[in-house]
């Protein structure tokens, strides 16, 4: 009896001890998961940014990333924009204006120039807010993905000298906010899209040398942006058309264009032009070579390209360097007046200068040229050295 007793004393006691374990088993698995439901909240980075970049980095092949490089600094673990400094390297992001809880988005992609070898993951669309993307100097294959035209806010569309092969993307015109692009030294190929010159009003310099190009050069005179336009080293025919007339730079060599250059003659401010190694015809016209800014620099080298160019006068102007061996070259067949009087060239003269001339007009004086007496070019003497320093970029020759 006292047994029984003992019982029914026992089992309130065991009901109550089960039922408080019942209730302190969801509370202890609350208690687990509480710091991840705070890192949820706390987030700084919105979560399809942080999954993009990822993507990004996946990519790349990771037997191919230098220990010392950006992307090697890209750790998953941490927030992209809540860790700065030595996480995330390369990574800029948008901070809120006001203190609403929005998340930050990422802004600019800069990756050091590390030799990275893979493809560009087509994730790269969905950063919707990115305006600078730069992977200049690695070894980006593939073609250039389709979705990084959604990308509409970019400024700075930088990918040079990597490996990326076909075509430009065919929407690429919706990039209007586009002020720099530079695709130069890959692989692309297939003909320019005619909307690239047309829709990119802001665009101030455009690098597509050294690729694949083909076809024309499209009409580009509506960018009156456009300060530096560089299609050198691509497969490019027909005749030139209008330019931009604020056009700085102009570089076309190395293709296979034809005709007159006369439209070069509108570009007064004009103060670097290639067009060497092409197929042009017809005469050089007195306004290409007295435009005003291409007065200074180095000698031009496109001038030995012309074959029916017989007399040259660069006089009184502001070059510098060295007289190139190619305009010896031509001293000895072709040229039969050179004057390079009065500018600021340095070093010694190309050999042909003293073999032909007796055959050849022209002067070198007011130079700072090793130039030799009983050469007739060199009559009238030379400037002291150190009137020329300053425009040989401190250097005396």
């Amino acid at each position: 009896m006292a047994s029984r007793s003992l019982d029914l004393m026992a089992r309130p006691m065991h009901s109550t001890f089960a039922a408080f374990c019942l209730f302190a088993v969801p509370i202890t698995i609350v208690l687990i998961f509480i710091p991840w439901l705070v890192v949820l909240v706390e987030s700084v980075t919105l979560q399809s940014d942080i999954d993009a970049l990822h993507s990004v980095k996946q990519a790349i092949d990771s037997n191919t990333i230098p220990a010392s490089s950006f992307l090697k600094t890209w750790n998953f673990q941490m927030d992209p924009c809540e860790n700065p400094g030595p996480h995330f390297l390369g990574i800029l992001c948008t901070v809120p204006v006001d203190n609403s809880s929005s998340s930050n988005r990422v802004l600019a992609i800069n990756l050091d120039q590390a030799g990275c070898d893979g493809f560009l993951s087509p994730a790269i669309g969905n950063l919707s807010e990115l305006t600078t993307l730069n992977l200049n100097k690695n070894n980006f294959r593939r073609p250039i993905p389709t979705t990084i035209t959604n990308l509409v806010k970019l400024t700075t569309l930088s990918l040079s000298e990597n490996f990326f092969t076909g075509n430009l993307p065919p929407r690429i015109d919706r990039l209007k906010s586009l002020k720099v692009l530079d695709v130069s030294h890959n692989v692309l190929s297939g003909s320019i899209p005619r909307l690239l010159f047309s829709e990119f009003r802001s665009l101030t310099l455009l690098k597509l040398s050294n690729n694949l190009f083909t076809g024309r050069i499209p009409v580009v005179i509506g960018l009156w942006q456009l300060d530096t336009l560089d299609l050198s080293g691509n497969h490019l025919s027909g005749n030139l058309s209008q330019f931009p007339p604020n056009l700085r730079t102009l570089l076309l060599g190395h293709n296979t264009l034809s005709g007159s250059i006369s439209p070069v003659a509108r570009l007064k401010s004009l103060q670097a032009l290639d067009l060497s190694a092409n197929r042009f015809s017809g005469s050089i016209s007195h306004e290409i070579l007295t435009l005003p800014n291409l007065n200074h620099g180095h000698l031009p080298m496109n001038l030995v390209t012309y074959d029916n160019l017989t007399a040259i006068n660069l006089g009184n102007n502001q070059f510098s360097g060295q007289i190139p061996v190619e305009y010896g070259q031509k001293m000895a067949n072709k040229w039969r007046s050179l004057f390079l009087d009065h500018n600021f060239l340095v070093g010694s003269l190309p050999p042909q200068f003293s073999n032909n001339a007796a055959r050849i007009r022209g002067s070198l004086a007011q130079n700072c040229l090793n130039c030799p007496g009983r050469v007739h070019f060199c009559r009238g003497g030379q400037r002291p050295v150190s009137k020329c320093v300053h425009w040989n970029g401190g250097h005396k020759g």
